[in-house]
């Protein structure tokens, strides 16, 4: 009942605003171009490193269109979502997205982990 009572106090039209402290996934990395050897390798990356500094991470890298993935996460409502395409690391970049109010920015690549450490920790 718990879950339901979350759900019911945490969502929009989108779908669920999962609060952080119980989120089952802090992030995901949503791989826009799984066909995209630059791509799967950043999101890979970025994926392990998160992984690797302890905050828990979905990958996603199905083969779907880009519209399903990202209303999927929407959906799903994972509080963080890290954007892995092709146009964002051509400047080295991803784009950063925040569930909760909608905000994007683009973040550098080599700055991602430190941009998320903080805001993963739950007190």
């Amino acid at each position: 009942r718990l879950v339901g009572a979350i759900i019911e106090a945490f969502h929009d039209d989108k779908g669920i605003i999962w609060p952080l402290a119980v989120a089952p996934y802090k992030v995901v990395v949503i791989n826009l171009k799984h066909d995209d050897a630059a791509c799967t390798q950043a999101a890979e990356k970025i994926y392990a490193d998160l992984q690797g500094s302890g905050i828990e991470t979905l990958l996603d890298d199905r083969d779907a269109r880009i519209g399903a993935k990202l209303g999927d996460a929407e959906l799903i409502g994972i509080p963080y979502q890290v954007i892995v395409g092709p146009k964002s690391l051509a400047d080295d970049c991803v784009e950063f997205k925040t569930r909760a109010n909608g905000t994007a920015e683009n973040i550098a690549l080599s700055d991602i982990t430190a941009h998320l450490q903080p805001r993963c920790v739950v007190a």
